[in-house]
């Protein structure tokens, strides 16, 4: 049996549960040398591992938040992401809240249903720990479905990033804002970043857009909701 196929096996193991944490050894025992990733020219923009690489899987369906993108949505938040405690939501390469964490946010929680992007997710957690100063950080990831997915007994977040692939973002659209508020330390004054292609106008009951960052039809951009 190859590593690849033990790893497969023994993460079948963990199908029903949600939560995979940061192991030094690799993801479930593999080796990191042994997880296939790639990477695209996206790297961290800001903060304490400003220019680290972000991996993301090989023939993957993985779509990262573009640099420019990113840099743009953190300089909007400024000074709010300092302390701030965050949810990465289909997290993906975790960009969004590795960037947050560079650049000040007290911590947060990954939540990613693919195995293989959870693997790429690591190795890129594992680069940022490092590059801020060690391996021991305040940073979870759980295998979840997001939709189902509920947080656990403790801190809950200050700013939520969520980037669900955008074919599916009209079904499940209501469902996420109607979530939301479980998720928020503070509803009223919780930050919901969402990115969507520029085509796409979101409206939740009881909740406003407060500005938009990007344009364009197909494009990527990234709205900023808060509670009503």
């Amino acid at each position: 049996m190859t590593d690849v196929q033990e790893s497969n096996e023994r993460a079948n193991k963990y199908e029903n549960s949600e939560h995979v944490f940061l192991y030094k050894e690799g993801f479930f025992g593999v080796p990191e040398s042994k997880i296939p990733v790639f990477y695209g020219g996206m790297r961290i923009s800001g903060g304490r591992a400003r220019g680290i690489p972000l991996h993301f899987p090989k023939g993957s369906v993985v779509r990262p938040a573009t640099d420019r993108l990113r840099e743009a949505v953190f300089s909007s938040l400024g000074a709010k992401i300092v302390n701030a405690y965050c949810y990465d939501l289909f997290a993906g390469t975790g960009a969004y809240g590795l960037e947050a964490f560079s650049r000040g946010a007290a911590g947060g929680i990954f939540v990613e249903k693919s195995k293989i992007t959870i693997a790429s997710l690591q190795r890129n957690m594992k680069a940022v720990a490092k590059s801020v100063g060690g391996d021991e950080v305040p940073l979870t990831i759980e295998q979840a479905d997001v939709l189902r997915w509920k947080p656990l007994a403790g801190r809950k977040a200050d700013i939520i990033f969520v980037d669900p692939p955008f074919a599916e973002i009209r079904e499940w659209a209501e469902k996420l804002f109607q979530r939301f508020d479980e998720f928020l330390v503070n509803s009223e004054k919780g930050i919901v970043v969402f990115e969507m292609p520029g085509e796409l106008e979101l409206e939740s009951p009881g909740w406003k857009l407060d500005r938009r960052i990007g344009r364009g039809r197909g494009q990527p951009t990234c709205c900023f909701y808060k509670r009503l």
